[in-house]
């Protein structure tokens, strides 16, 4: 048997990747990314490093509780990055990893997509809610 580079491991094993099987890891990041929170706070950090208050200003109503677990489960996955700078209050940042930028023109591609189909969708809405199809 011929021996494999952790290269040739990785390769293989995300070739074996398929979101259709339940079982499937990337299930789980589908779950992740597909959260409308993660959405907005990656799209809000598309301008660069923000301080967590100044998120939560940008993505408005969202609870303290919930920004911190959305940030939480993006720095576990590895799309976004928390940097503490020791000052007097304690400075905190977070902004996209490389990873996290890949993933960006996705995020911008939906809200984009969202944005300029809702006239749409409302109407569709109210045609289906009223029984007229």
């Amino acid at each position: 048997m011929a021996t494999r580079t952790a290269a040739q491991r990785r390769a293989e094993a995300a070739a074996a990747y398929d979101a259709y099987i339940a079982e499937c890891p990337t299930r789980q990041l589908l779950d992740r990314i597909s959260d409308k929170w993660v959405s907005l706070v990656v799209n809000a950090l598309a301008g660069g490093p923000l301080r967590y208050g100044e998120l939560a200003r940008v993505v408005a109503s969202i609870s303290q509780k919930m920004l911190t677990q959305t940030l939480r489960n993006l720095e576990r996955d590895g799309l976004v990055s928390r940097t503490v700078t020791p000052s007097v209050p304690v400075r905190v940042d977070y902004e996209l990893t490389p990873l996290g930028v890949g993933l960006l023109p996705v995020m911008q591609a939906l809200k984009t997509w969202a944005e300029a189909n809702m006239d749409d969708v409302l109407a569709a809405r109210a045609t289906y809610d009223s029984g007229i199809n």
